[in-house]
């Protein structure tokens, strides 16, 4: 069935938000179930990332995703999201994430602020295109240690 509205794409997304965070808490990768946050991604979603960050890439379908989360959990320990603003354009949704990000190379964490376009296709997430404040910032979290 269609998204028809604002408050339906919202719904949507907060759903894939709360199994995210459960799929975050339980472990990541080969410990968490994946079906929780499968559920609310179309079989052919895709994520776009930065291609300077070690995770770059288009990351396709629930395979991808699923590769994508665990390439993610392999960078950062721990995501702390501090302040979420959001807009919605039919389908589409823009999201500012305020957060902190701890690598889990380097113990360094960051404040950062990414912007993500999501669209919702038929109930489901279709594309997702975060955009970094500073990729350098992050990529410098991931792979310089902090100073002691």
């Amino acid at each position: 069935m269609p998204t028809s509205g604002h408050d339906d794409v919202l719904t949507v997304l907060d759903a894939f938000f709360a199994a995210e965070a459960d799929y975050i808490r339980a472990g990541w990768p080969g410990v968490a179930d994946f079906g929780g946050m499968a559920a609310h991604l179309a079989p052919d979603v895709v994520i776009h990332q930065a291609p300077s960050l070690p995770y770059g890439g288009a990351w396709r379908g629930h395979d991808g995703f699923e590769r994508f989360m665990a390439a993610m959990s392999e960078a950062w320990r721990s995501l702390e999201f501090l302040d979420r603003r959001q807009w919605v354009d039919g389908d589409t949704v823009v999201i500012s994430n305020h957060g902190r990000l701890t690598a889990r190379a380097t113990g360094r964490s960051i404040e950062t602020t990414v912007l993500q376009r999501i669209t919702v296709r038929d109930g489901l997430i279709a594309e997702l295109w975060p955009f970094y404040w500073d990729t350098a910032a992050v990529s410098d979290a991931l792979t310089r240690p902090g100073r002691g």
